[in-house]
């Protein structure tokens, strides 16, 4: 099995001192380097090729937000996972709509942040169904009226069907959940993801996620039954 290339990114030496004491003893894993902001951090995917950054938020010189952009704006840009000490900050949705996978809290339990990482090396988002609809009431009470028109022109590139599934990775549902409930096969659902990211140009589900809030899709969806 091959390693999950991890890349710690935190300006404080204890924590990363400490994530990496914990996430190098998995045999899964292996700890490719450490960057103290996010400039030494773009320096670092440069050299060290990981597959996915654990990302500090407030850091000096480049701060994470600024690197997760730069980041995810990559051909072969790694997975990204925001670490944080907020649960619902305003600078982790912008992590999130600038492509970062997810986020961890810091104080976070070991064997859920390797868990975390696993999932994201192999594409799956890091936030569970009450994470994300807290996140999306916080996005969606900001500039609500202009942020629902602009989604709702996006979104108007879907077909029906696309629509469908949108609006099911915005209620945090995993592909067999999707599948079910609309009656498709795991295989279709995927490749309706692959086409609503690549339609709307889109970094991963997460990003898909908002945009259904944002559009007020979900609402839309509790009305109707």
């Amino acid at each position: 099995m091959t390693a999950i290339r991890l890349l710690l990114v935190d300006d404080d030496p204890l924590v990363r001192a400490g994530l990496s004491f914990m996430m190098g003893g998995a045999d899964d894993i292996e700890i490719v380097g450490e960057a103290a902001d996010g400039a030494e951090a773009e320096a670092l995917v440069d050299r060290t090729r990981p597959d996915v950054v654990l990302m500090d938020i407030r850091m000096p010189t480049v701060d994470g937000l600024t690197a997760t952009e730069r980041l995810r704006a990559r051909e072969d840009a790694p997975q990204v996972v925001v670490l944080t000490t907020f649960h619902a900050d305003e600078q982790v949705l912008r992590a999130l709509r600038a492509g970062a996978a997810g986020f961890v809290l810091k104080d976070t339990p070991p064997a859920e942040i390797l868990a975390a990482v696993r999932r994201v090396a192999a594409g799956d988002p890091v936030l569970s169904p009450t994470v994300t609809r807290q996140l999306m009431r916080h996005a969606v009470g900001t500039a609500a009226d202009t942020r629902r028109t602009r989604a709702r022109e996006r979104l108007a590139a879907l077909n029906d069907r696309e629509r469908e599934v949108a609006v099911a990775v915005g209620r945090g549902l995993a592909n067999a959940a999707i599948a079910t409930g609309l009656f498709m096969s795991v295989a279709t659902v995927k490749t309706h993801v692959s086409r609503i990211l690549a339609k709307l140009d889109l970094n991963n589900r997460v990003q898909i996620a908002l945009l259904a809030y944002d559009a007020g899709l979900l609402e839309e969806e509790q009305e109707e039954r």
